[in-house]
């Protein structure tokens, strides 16, 4: 029944009027209903919204999770940080993914101009090259859980309606949407906004899909640094201009500078 309620608050709200942004907190069907206004003010069909928001409630383990993270967060120790996550194992993988998509990874250097050996050490780092875990949670229900928080409302309003668009072009489906408790998606972890932004459709089907498509992945990931000031040809170890680029990747300096050291292990 509850379903069936929200989804008529969110036909009626979409009447045609001027879209605004929506108020956080408050009451949660009250927030959908306006946030409906703003994505369908930036293009977003009412079709989309409607079968995206129905029977959307918030989720509590989101909110949870958010807090622990943000109580939690410590600058880690260097090499503590590496040895969990830059062993043998990863780097042997690495080398092999090079190996096998050798030629994909010379185009999306020569395009983009992202040495090779960074983007499959990011490829390792964020989901084990795909193997890994990727999220299980629908990226609409949880980033409205976040946007409906008022600490950070405005960035996950934005995602939030991102992620609208998304589904809008068809890259991916409410069912194939599925992502981590911040909403990033895919093998290299994108939000939304950035999936819109730098997304590339490599593999030539017509669709992005960094769920699924190493195509895809791989040059959407360098096409996000290249995006974000990348200098081609030069060093991207700490202190240059091109560290401070991947700052738009990950804003901790200890996970940059792992980047680096697993990327070196690779020349």
């Amino acid at each position: 029944m509850l379903r069936y309620m929200i989804a008529a608050l969110v036909a009626l709200l979409l009447l045609p009027q001027a879209a605004q942004a929506a108020q956080c907190g408050g009451d949660f069907n009250n927030f959908i209903g306006q946030i409906s206004r703003e994505a369908q003010g930036q293009g977003v069909s009412p079709q989309v919204i409607q079968s995206a928001f129905a029977g959307i409630t918030p989720d509590g383990a989101v909110m949870a999770f958010d807090r622990r993270q943000k109580a939690s967060f410590s600058t880690p120790d260097f090499q503590k940080f590496i040895s969990t996550r830059i062993g043998p194992g990863r780097i042997n993988g690495a080398k092999q993914r090079l190996s096998k998509n050798a030629q994909l990874f010379a185009r999306v250097e020569q395009q983009f101009g992202v040495p090779k050996e960074l983007i499959v050490a990011i490829w390792a780092m964020e989901s084990d090259f795909g193997t890994g875990d990727i999220g299980k949670l629908p990226v609409v229900r949880t980033l409205a859980t976040l946007a409906h928080d008022c600490r950070r409302t405005e960035r996950f309003q934005g995602e939030l309606i991102a992620s609208l668009k998304i589904l809008q072009r068809g890259d991916l489906t409410m069912q194939t949407m599925i992502g981590a408790y911040a909403g990033e998606l895919g093998q290299t972890q994108f939000l939304p906004s950035n999936y819109i932004k730098y997304g590339v459709d490599f593999d030539g089907n017509g669709h992005i899909d960094l769920r699924k498509s190493v195509p895809d992945v791989i040059a959407s990931t360098a096409n996000l640094l290249k995006g974000s000031g990348w200098q081609r040809g030069q060093p991207y170890d700490m202190g240059t201009q091109n560290f401070e680029v991947m700052r738009e990747w990950n804003k901790s300096e200890v996970y940059r500078r792992a980047l680096v050291y697993f990327a070196q292990q690779l020349h």
